[in-house]
């Protein structure tokens, strides 16, 4: 009975998770996308200054399968923390977090008006910051502060585009509105998708969210937090449109994202920070697809990115958890011999990752590259996602060789065998995995309208996608020229993510110090001591000492006063005659 009460909730929400995912996939295909049909629901709450205050529900084609796929995610995680969160004594807290995490996002899939998506879009900033500091240690403490802090960004210039909204009368944000404020609001709605999805220079805290534990991690970086910027994004996109300017630079802070977030990745030696980089590279594709004009392929590309993100996550979590929590790539390896069915799923969800053909994630990634191709771009723009998307398959290695390619290490010690939680979660994502894309192609590929590319650019896609081949060789030869001392400078460069930490986090947290500790000595302990309450009673303290000397009862003092009087009285007199 202790068993079945301490695995009962996990269970159970698991249980809930699948059913709703299963409710969602039969009546998405038998409503939604074979009849090709959207339906709004919406009650008014009440009427204020001319401007209806409604709770919209939109059920459409997208927020149908992503509603899937979350429940189906989030399912395989609550099936997978029954034997990794064993150890825990509040699993049924945990539990409830993650149900109210997965609950905030899908309140966030299915509103499609700005004042009612802050429902679920602060309720994902409150309950990760929540399971963030889960742990209660100072590193959790420090990563959930600067998680929430950001987000709280995000919150409040949603809140501004909200404020401005008002003129024209309508919260609906994904019409295609148009009127006064029009770029004001647009920019925005998308620095505020920025900040949530960890673009630059936002991108601090999606590394240091790694202090949560391992399904928390899955659960973020794959369907629910980070990428609830990028589906705020192509929710609203019709109004969006109408402001090229804004999403120019939401497409190249975008591709510099997935730049900086490639290379550091291919530098760091920490195992879960790499899938994190990797995440953030991934999101940064997304946002440059939308900001090139393809919506589509970005909520596609979103979707089957989900699918293999969660399972690399459960992957790598089965790992740590059999190598006693040891996640830093220079200690682990011989995991093919140790964890062979772990090894071998976090095998396939890296190679799903590099885009291998006929898996989920090569359908996506090749209709970016033929949009990049396709599209008006510069050399330059082309030049940069080419190696950002190529660097995929330098950072999927890195992660193979860190498991892989190392000699037996003293972290596990024995042969581990994975729980049955485990093995059912994991396969259930990885079938999604492999068949995700190809299932989910004939939904969207068929209504992108693109040009196919020539011969030449499949090409240059197939070179990108298989050209981190040789950081493997390079890493097998054991090339001397690459272990120069510049290279260690640029590696550190590297891993501190152009330093976006500093700027977005040490430095602004620096100067409020600084300026906190100017005010206090110059405020509080200043000025506001003088005129304030020291002040006040200093003064005080004078005006009953005089009264005192004055009622004490001695013939000097109340000659003095007389004396005093008779002077004033005179001089009053004097002055007006």
């Amino acid at each position: 009975m202790k068993v079945l009460s301490f695995l009962g909730a996990p269970l159970l929400s698991s249980l809930f998770f699948f059913v709703v995912s299963a409710c969602m996939l039969v009546f998405g295909f038998c409503g939604v996308i074979d009849g090709g049909m959207t339906y709004l629901f919406e009650w008014q709450l009440f009427c204020f200054c001319g401007v209806d205050w409604t709770f919209p529900v939109i059920l459409d084609s997208m927020s149908v399968i992503f509603s899937c796929l979350v429940c189906l995610i989030s399912g395989s995680v609550s099936l997978f923390m029954i034997s990794y969160m064993s150890g825990e004594a509040f699993m049924r807290r945990f539990t409830m977090l993650i149900v109210g995490f997965v609950s905030s996002m899908n309140l966030l899939i299915f509103v499609p008006s700005l004042v009612t998506v802050l429902l679920g879009w602060d309720g994902l900033g409150i309950v990760s910051f929540a399971l963030v500091i889960y742990y209660q240690n100072k590193k959790s403490l420090a990563a959930g502060m600067l998680t929430v802090l950001a987000n709280r960004v995000g919150d409040a210039l949603l809140i501004l585009a909200i404020c401005f909204l008002v003129n024209w009368g309508e919260w609906r944000f994904g019409f295609g509105l148009s009127g006064g404020y029009l770029m004001l609001i647009c920019l925005l709605v998308v620095v505020g998708a920025m900040t949530k999805s960890a673009q630059i220079p936002f991108s601090a805290w999606l590394p240091a969210a790694m202090a949560a534990p391992t399904p928390v991690s899955a659960l973020v970086h794959s369907s629910t937090l980070v990428t609830a910027g990028v589906y705020l994004v192509i929710r609203f996109y019709s109004t969006l449109v109408e402001s090229q300017e804004v999403l120019w630079i939401l497409g190249k802070v975008g591709g510099l994202t997935m730049l900086m977030a490639g290379l550091s990745a291919c530098v760091e030696v920490d195992l879960k920070k790499i899938i994190a980089l990797s995440t953030l590279s991934q999101l940064g594709l997304m946002m440059y697809t939308v900001g090139m004009g393809y919506p589509v392929i970005a909520v596609f590309h979103l979707f089957t990115h989900a699918l293999f993100k969660a399972l690399l996550f459960l992957c790598a979590g089965s790992i740590i958890h059999s190598g006693v929590d040891t996640q830093d790539g220079r200690i682990l390896g011989s995991i093919n011999r140790l964890l062979p069915f772990s090894g071998g799923m976090l095998t396939l969800s890296s190679v799903v990752l590099c885009g291998m053909p006929f898996l989920s994630g090569f359908y996506s990634k090749d209709l970016i590259l033929e949009g990049a191709f396709s599209g008006s771009n510069g050399g330059l723009e082309i030049l940069v996602v080419l190696i950002g998307v190529g660097l995929s398959l330098v950072y999927s290695s890195r992660i193979l060789l860190i498991v892989f390619g190392q000699s037996y290490s003293s972290s596990m010690s024995s042969y581990g065998v994975e729980s049955v939680y485990e093995i059912i979660s994991i396969v259930t994502l990885a079938v999604g995995a492999i068949l995700g894309g190809w299932i989910l192609q004939g939904i969207w590929v068929k209504v992108s309208g693109f040009d196919l590319v020539g011969v030449f650019g499949k090409l240059i896609i197939g070179v990108v996608t298989f050209g981190g081949i040789f950081y493997s060789i390079m890493m097998a030869v054991k090339i001397k020229v690459f272990r120069l001392g510049t290279v260690s400078s640029l590696a550190k460069f590297l891993s501190s993510m152009w330093f976006i930490g500093a700027i977005s986090g040490s430095l602004v947290s620096g100067v409020g110090l600084k300026g906190g500790g100017q005010m206090s000595a110059y405020l509080d302990q200043g000025w506001m001591e003088i005129f304030g309450g020291q002040g006040v009673f200093s003064g005080l303290k004078g005006g009953i000492s005089l009264f005192l000397s004055v009622q004490s009862g001695s013939l000097f003092s109340f000659l003095r006063v007389f004396v005093i009087i008779v002077v004033l009285v005179l001089g009053v007199v004097s002055f007006y005659v």
